[in-house]
C-alpha cells in the first residue's frame, strides 16, 4: 500500500545551536498513518530563520545562514516520546516546535533528477550508547521523492545496569545537551521500545509481525555497520529477546558514498563538510544526527544516487555478509 505524498515545505529554516530549554510533560500520542503526515522530532536547539536562498535544480534546499528575523523554536522531546500533554497550550506551542519536516525541506525541481529506485521508503537510524542502547530514532523518507514522512523516537533505559550507574550514564551522554531530565522523565527499556516500534512499521504497513522476514519496499539506511551488525544483537542478547527479522539487511551509507562519489568519508561530519552542508541541531544527540543523516541521503538522492541493500545477516548463522567489493572497512 502507497504511502501518501505530502508536498515539500515552502519555507526554509535555518539552525544556530544555543541551548535546550526543556521541562516535563506527559501524554501519549498514536502512531498515524502517513496519509496524515504526523509532526515529529527536529532539533532541541534554537536557531533563527531567513527567506529561502536560490537553490539551483537538481540539489536539496539546505539550511541559510541565521538571522535575526524570527527565532527557533527548540523541539519538545516529551511530544518525541508521545508524552507531551501540552498541545493545547498556547504558550507551550509558542516556546517549543513539534515539527521534523521543517529540517528536511527538498527543492521539488530536484525530484526529477531522482532515479528510479528499488527501495520506496528509506529509515534513517542512528543509535545511541555505548555500553546499552540509550536512544533508538528513526527518520522516514521517501526515497523517490525525498519528502520526510515520519519518524519514531524513544530514549531507551539500560536493564543491566545499576541506578547509580545509570545516572553517571546519562549525565555523561545527555547532561551536556541538557536532556538529561526528558530522558529519566521518558525512557522505557529496549524490549519496550522494539514493540512499539513494530506498532510503527505496521501502521506505515512496512512489516507485519504474523509474516516475520523483511521489511516492505523500505530498508534501514547507517551510517556505518555497527548499529546493526553490532549493537542491535549486543543489545538483544542483554534484553533476553531474539533479533528481529527486519534487523537482517541494511544500507551502509557509506558504502554507498564511497561507490558513488568515489570519496571515503569516515562518517557524517566528513560527508557533510565535503558535500558543504551544515550540521543542525546537536552531534551526538540520536535524533538531530538521524536528521542530519537524512539531509545527506537527499542530497545523494538529488545527485543520482541509487540507494541498496549493502549487508545481509544470516539467519542460519548470524554472519554478516557484505554486497559491495568497494567499501568502508
Amino acid at each position: 500500500m502507497a504511502l501518501a505524498r505530502v508536498p515539500a515545505a515552502a519555507r526554509l529554516l535555518s539552525s544556530h545551536l544555543l541551548q535546550y530549554f526543556l521541562r516535563p510533560f506527559s501524554s501519549s500520542a498514536s502512531p498515524l498513518r502517513s496519509s496524515h503526515r504526523r509532526s515529529s522530532p527536529i532539533v532541541a536547539a534554537f536557531s533563527q530563520a531567513q527567506p529561502p536562498h536560490a537553490v539551483s535544480e537538481g540539489q536539496v534546499m539546505e539550511a541559510p545562514r541565521p538571522s535575526s528575523r524570527r527565532p527557533w523554536k527548540p523541539t519538545c522531546l516529551y511530544y518525541t516520546q508521545s508524552k507531551c500533554t501540552m498541545m493545547n497550550d498556547a504558550m507551550h506551542l509558542e516556546k517549543f516546535s513539534h515539527n521534523l519536516m521543517m529540517d528536511l525541506p527538498v527543492n521539488t525541481t530536484a525530484v526529477d533528477k531522482v532515479k528510479p529506485q528499488k527501495l520506496d521508503y528509506l529509515l534513517i537510524l542512528d543509535l545511541e550508547g555505548k555500553v546499552e542502547i540509550l536512544e533508538f530514532p528513526v527518520v522516514m523518507i521517501d526515497a523517490q521523492s525525498m519528502e520526510f514522512i515520519d519518524s519514531f523516537h524513544r530514549f531507551v533505559r539500560p536493564t543491566a545496569m545499576s541506578e547509580q550507574r545509570i545516572a553517571e550514564y546519562i549525565e555523561g551522554k545527555y547532561g551536556k545537551f541538557g536532556v538529561d531530565r526528558v530522558w529519566h522523565d521518558t525512557a522505557i527499556p529496549f524490549k519496550e521500545v522494539l514493540q512499539e516500534f513494530e506498532d510503527w512499521i505496521g501502521n506505515h504497513n512496512l512489516w507485519k509481525k504474523e509474516r516475520g522476514g523483511s521489511l516492505n519496499s523500505a530498508a534501514f539506511v547507517t551510517c556505518g555497520n555497527w548499529d546493526l551488525k553490532t549493537k542491535v544483537p549486543e543489545q538483544c542478547n542483554v534484553s533476553k529477546i531474539k533479533l528481529p527479522t527486519y534487523f537482517m539487511e541494511w544500507i551502509n551509507l557509506k558504502d554507498i558514498y564511497l561507490n558513488f562519489y568515489r570519496r571515503r568519508a569516515t562518517g557524517m561530519m566528513t560527508m557533510m563538510r565535503e558535500l558543504q552542508m551544515p550540521i543542525v541541531g546537536s552531534h551526538h544527540l540520536g535524533i538531530d544526527d538521524s536528521k542530519n543523516i537524512a539531509r545527506v541521503v537527499q542530497r545523494m538522492l538529488a545527485d543520482g544516487t541509487v540507494m541498496q541493500i549493502t549487508a545481509k545477516r544470516q539467519s542460519a548463522t548470524g554472519d554478516v555478509r557484505f554486497l559491495f567489493k568497494d567499501r568502508i572497512r
